[in-house]
């Protein structure tokens, strides 16, 4: 399941990434020099990369061909089957445990409890 883990950061880093340009385009002397040009450049290509990469994973979720409609009833089963889960835990956990200790004896096979049953007949 480690392999299906929904890479939050990437949608995080994205606001941040927005912010960067819009306070490079807003700073006092704007765009008008090289060097603030190349920044502004830079910012924007990073947040089109993270947007790209972000939409990219959005549309490779599993699950994204379902209509709103089976969404909302895949929605309500899952939801379903978890009231049911917790349901059952609480009855479970409802119940008292009895310990019912006797003095059984066992018969030890030797033979079975030998690895590779290796008893020797000497």
């Amino acid at each position: 399941m480690a392999a299906n883990v929904f890479p939050i950061s990437i949608y995080e880093e994205l606001l941040p990434r927005l912010v960067a340009v819009l306070e490079l385009i807003q700073q006092s002397p704007g765009v008008s020099t090289p060097e603030s040009k190349q920044k502004l450049l830079q910012a924007t290509n990073n947040f089109k990369n993270a947007l790209a990469q972000a939409k990219e994973f959005a549309i490779n979720l599993p699950g994204g061909e379902l209509c709103i409609r089976e969404q909302d009833d895949m929605i309500h089963m899952l939801e379903t089957l978890r009231d049911r889960k917790r349901a059952q835990l609480a009855e479970f956990a409802a119940r008292k445990i009895v310990s019912v200790s006797a003095d059984v004896k066992m018969e030890v096979d030797s033979v079975a409890s030998t690895p590779n049953h290796s008893v020797s007949d000497d």
